[in-house]
């Protein structure tokens, strides 16, 4: 019964995020939801700017601060292992949902480009963006990386078992395509208001430290990937074999 239990509430994490990520589709792309980063303002400028730093600095503390190996040897002695990385998920869910409700548009434009010609481009480029995360984690593991595969393992009576390490086609060329997919998703938009680039800002910076902290972990747990690390760059692929970070 509770390895019943664990995988129902597995899927039903996974669900909501399948949820959230469409919802974070319209939310950035401005399309079918009530509230978007380039909605029109509600509330003054300070106001607004102070309760998007809030958002942005809490979902980077919960998103960073709960994928370390520290915290989940904490975590675990309360949670199951295998409801460990769904929990994870959930906690992601909850926090980019209070990112889309309570984000304050803040009016104003840093570019806009009206031109149908343009327009595509951008929205061809930010589509191709979100197509690039879905990639991503199906490169690696995609049921892994949301819990599923922990939690079907428990539910068969089988012992988990970490992934080799790999290089599959994507991470041969760049060794964190799924940052540089939310990279383009946050930057390409035919209008860019000015609590959009906040967003890609804030954003951005967030991807660029959870870098350093997650590969120093991957260091010391993965053999090959500091020889690795050195090898690939790490987001834009136009340079090899000259990373020394």
């Amino acid at each position: 019964m509770k390895r019943c239990a664990i995988l129902v509430y597995g899927i039903l994490c996974y669900a909501m995020f399948l949820v959230v990520f469409l919802w974070a589709v319209g939310f950035i792309g401005n399309v079918a939801v009530p509230n978007a980063l380039d909605s029109q303002p509600r509330i003054g400028w300070p106001v607004a700017l102070c309760v998007n730093l809030l958002l942005l600095a809490v979902f980077s503390i919960q998103h960073s601060g709960m994928a370390r190996p520290t915290f989940k040897r904490w975590w675990t002695r309360f949670v199951p292992r295998p409801m460990e990385r769904s929990t994870y998920v959930l906690f992601s869910n909850v926090m980019m949902i209070l990112m889309f409700c309570f984000w304050q548009p803040m009016g104003g434009q840093v570019w806009n480009f009206t031109g149908a010609s343009a327009q595509v481009i951008a929205y061809s480029l930010y589509g191709l963006g979100w197509l690039v995360v879905l990639f991503s984690t199906c490169q690696l593991n995609h049921f892994e990386l949301f819990g599923l595969r922990q939690v079907w393992l428990h539910f068969r009576g089988e012992a988990y078992t970490d992934l080799p390490f790999k290089e599959p086609s994507l991470y041969r060329f760049v060794r964190h395509p799924l940052y540089a997919g939310w990279i383009m998703v946050m930057w390409f938009t035919p209008t860019m208001t000015v609590s959009h680039l906040l967003f890609a800002i804030g954003g951005t910076a967030y991807i660029l430290i959870a870098i350093q902290f997650e590969e120093r972990n991957l260091v010391e747990a993965l053999p090959g990937y500091a020889e690795y690390r050195v090898r690939v760059p790490m987001l834009v692929p136009l340079r090899r074999g000259t990373h020394r970070g």
